[in-house]
């Protein structure tokens, strides 16, 4: 059986189900963390509708990775 693996796009835009496959944090955290500033602001793409880019999102990827194992925020 063959995965599929799930690559993050160097440009564009994503939605917030793509952004949590790569960070493991639940929908609420996300947008706690999105008001306080900790992760990115999103963008409109509709009347109803938001996402982040993919840039943003990987300066965020970055950044918790480059984080000392154990700490937070």
């Amino acid at each position: 059986m063959s995965q599929s693996r799930v690559s993050l796009p160097e440009t564009g835009f994503l939605r917030l189900n793509q952004i949590l496959t790569f960070i493991p944090v639940g929908r609420t955290r996300w947008y706690l963390g999105v008001k306080s500033g900790e992760f990115p602001q999103p963008v409109k793409i509709g009347t109803r509708a938001v996402a982040y880019r993919a840039e943003d999102v990987r300066a965020l990827i970055e950044r918790i990775g480059s984080r000392p194992a154990g700490t937070e925020g």
